[in-house]
């Protein structure tokens, strides 16, 4: 588990949300309280309305994966899934990439995806996805949000954030939102 951040994703239909928690611990000691942990890829992805990417982890290690992730998706800027399983391939294989510390969400319009360090690729069947020491409080709040609410996938994943806050003590309420738009850019 990575103790620094907590990261969750929602979609429904064309809307996509990433959002994150603005948390850095070192440590029992919180570090920064209003880091940004979400990044939009814009020009890339499906339609070329962006790709969103958000990291729990090593920081460090998170950047140096996501310069990586472009790379990859540059070779393939209309193939989210493809270029996240070279990723995948390349982190898993590359001596120096193996050790580091992190994990991704990365979504488009057509894919919400997590990437992990072991060489797992994993699309959520229901479109939720969450990483980070307070993923698994954001992922139980967004699931019952989706199913109890109407939220549209920033208000979701936003409130589920709030929830994961209030009993992660690795996740604060500073939260930042990114979201691909439902009618695509033209």
């Amino acid at each position: 588990m990575y103790d620094a951040t907590t990261i969750v994703a929602a979609r429904a239909g064309m809307q996509i949300a990433v959002a994150g928690d603005g948390q850095v611990s070192r440590g029992s000691t919180i570090a920064k309280a209003d880091a940004v942990k979400v990044r939009r890829l814009t020009e890339l992805g499906a339609d070329k309305a962006g790709v969103l990417v958000g990291f729990a982890g090593s920081a460090a290690d998170a950047f140096a994966l996501l310069e990586r992730f472009e790379q990859k998706l540059k070779e393939t800027p209309t193939n989210l899934m493809r270029a996240s399983i070279e990723l995948a391939k390349f982190w898993r294989t590359d001596r120096a990439l193996r050790r580091l510390e992190s994990l991704l969400i990365v979504a488009d319009r057509d894919v919400t995806l997590t990437i992990s360090g072991q060489g797992d690729v994993i699309e959520p069947s229901d479109g939720l996805c969450a990483i980070g020491s307070g993923g698994n409080y954001a992922l139980a709040a967004a699931r019952a949000l989706q199913r109890h609410t109407d939220l549209a996938p920033a208000a979701l994943c936003r409130s589920a954030l709030e929830v994961a806050a209030e009993i992660c003590v690795y996740t604060n309420d500073r939260i930042t939102v990114l979201e691909l738009e439902e009618t695509p850019a033209g």
